[in-house]
């Protein structure tokens, strides 16, 4: 069997019937056929789409500084009330050192007047 022969005996393929230049032609027929309206709207909402994801990131980054910032200025404002109720605690015993030594005082007062009749 001759290497030419057997080619042209053989059942044509679809490369034959679809070739490179057939193909084009199809896709040329294709894309006048089809409306491309629709699609045009769809790119159009799937630009809108990622503006909005972009924006809603920026937004979530801002959130979450905010919250960086409200947590550190929260730990501040704890060591504070700390501290508050530290000194707090210290006045009130001092209140209460200072109400002792004014009785002892007025105590020795008493006693002292009660030397000098």
């Amino acid at each position: 069997m001759a290497a030419g022969k057997g080619r042209r005996d053989a059942p044509l393929g679809r490369a034959a019937l679809y070739g490179p230049a057939r193909r084009s032609d199809l896709a040329k027929v294709a894309v006048r056929g089809v409306d491309l309206e629709p699609i045009d709207r769809l790119e159009e909402k799937v630009k809108l789409l990622v503006g909005v994801i972009d924006r809603l990131r920026a937004e979530q980054a801002r959130a979450a500084d905010e919250n960086a910032r409200l947590a550190r200025e929260l730990d501040a404002l704890k060591t504070r009330l700390s501290e508050a109720d530290a000194t707090s605690g210290e006045l009130t015993a001092l209140r209460e050192e200072r109400d002792l030594i004014r009785a002892r005082v007025g105590e020795m007062l008493t006693q002292i007047e009660s030397l000098n009749l």
